[in-house]
């Protein structure tokens, strides 16, 4: 059975293991002291949120989101990132964060929870496709760094 729940503090190791494959999956290099940041954030909870799947008492799932203003409606509920270990891929796991994500959202009044994923993430979109409505939105990212877009 899966269960859902908040970030608890002695989810630390488990959670960095699952932060770090996702981080793996999208081919993103985060420092260590990056994942120290991101753990002191979650656990503070007033920016961003997390949400834990545990099968057999074992973390196997993790899901952060945000909550922002939007000009048009209320706020809105950003999905950020969810992964699931490979051990609890095709259980559910996936599906239980998002309905735990979208429950909270409801209980804060939000307008729309939403999130993105790669294109070529076919798992993943299968799933999407089930539970939500593809708007036929692209995003695109400016490098704030560079100042420029790139050519």
């Amino acid at each position: 059975m899966i269960e859902t729940g908040v970030l608890g503090p002695d989810d630390r190791a488990a959670w960095e293991a699952l932060a770090r494959g996702y981080k793996a999956f999208y081919r993103t290099e985060v420092p260590d002291d990056g994942y120290e940041e991101m753990w002191r954030r979650l656990r503070d909870g007033a920016q961003v949120r997390a949400v834990v799947a545990r099968a057999d008492g074992e973390l196997v799932g993790i899901a952060h989101y945000l909550f922002h203003a939007t000009g048009w409606m209320a706020d809105s509920c950003y999905l950020q990132d969810l992964y699931v270990d490979e051990a609890g891929r095709g259980r559910g796991v996936a599906r239980a964060l998002i309905e735990h994500v979208a429950e909270v959202a409801r209980e804060h009044g939000a307008a729309r929870l939403y999130w993105t994923t790669q294109e070529g993430n076919a798992t993943a979109r299968a799933l999407y496709d089930r539970l939500a409505r593809f708007n036929g939105f692209v995003r695109y990212d400016y490098p704030l760094a560079q100042g420029t877009p790139s050519s």
